[in-house]
């Protein structure tokens, strides 16, 4: 089997991290292959917004602990989190986003880097606490986030798991 198909046939999310710090020059690869994913039109409204300070991750978690009314969210307490946001009036832009965040989840996988989709920003972007830390972060006021990716080294060792099953049919 060729590596590309091995990396996408092997890559599962991770929720529990390690403290190990990720080091930049991947964090902007990983940026890279964002940057790289489909966008429809070619349009590219998006922005990507880096987190690497504890502090940060835990102050985006707290806000939206509190707008979900969610007890002790920590978003997994992942080392980076790279946030994709797209402009509002964008009717792709969620598409978009998510070609990103499939291209960083797979890159990050190969570089021995955990991951996890992470979607609870998606519905509370107008939420005042939220927008105010999302405005805080530099993220367009006009954006939203329909997704981030938590990333990190994984706490624990992956096994493996059962292949994925779906309903196919060909014709």
């Amino acid at each position: 089997m060729n590596e590309v198909i091995e990396n996408i046939l092997s890559r599962r999310s991770v929720r529990s991290f390690s403290e190990k710090k990720i080091p930049k020059k991947e964090l902007e690869t990983l940026v890279k292959c964002a940057l790289y994913a489909p966008s429809a039109r070619n349009l590219q409204t998006w922005k990507f917004t880096v987190l690497t300070e504890r502090t940060d991750i835990d102050a985006l978690a707290s806000v939206i602990e509190k707008a979900l009314g969610r007890n002790g969210y920590d978003m997994y307490k992942p080392a980076a989190l790279i946030i994709p946001s797209n402009s509002a009036d964008s009717p792709y832009g969620r598409d978009d986003n998510a070609c990103a965040l499939e291209n960083i989840f797979l890159a990050a996988h190969s570089l021995g880097i955990g991951s996890v989709w992470i979607n609870q920003l998606n519905g509370i972007c107008g939420d005042p606490d939220v927008r105010k830390l999302l405005t805080k972060f530099e993220i367009p006021s006009d954006h939203i986030v329909f997704g981030m990716a938590a990333l990190g080294y994984s706490a624990e060792t992956q096994t493996k798991k059962a292949e994925k099953m779906g309903k196919v049919k060909f014709f």
